[in-house]
């Protein structure tokens, strides 16, 4: 095989690579912070009102400052809140 099929043959499967990457990026899941739905300890990060900052540091079950990420559209379907509670 030539050094020229070589490096085209190359070209091509990085443009393919290139290409699928491309493709899983656009199709990654869409999602949402859902509050009061998180079970102690399960918290996907830090409290709205700031009582904590970080994941899995949620001391009691359904808390509505705490947060999951769920995906898109389903957060109010099991019961939780798009938004946290005014402080």
């Amino acid at each position: 095989m030539s050094n020229l099929n070589s490096k085209a043959m190359i070209a091509v499967a990085l443009a393919g690579l290139m290409g699928s990457s491309t493709l899983m990026a656009a199709d990654a899941p869409k999602t949402e912070k859902c509050y009061g739905i998180a079970k102690a300890g399960q918290n996907d990060c830090a409290t709205k009102n700031g009582s904590h900052s970080c994941a899995g540091q949620g001391k009691k079950d359904n808390d509505p400052n705490e947060w999951k990420k769920v995906p898109a559209g389903s957060c109010e379907k099991m019961g939780g809140k798009l938004e946290a509670p005014k402080s």
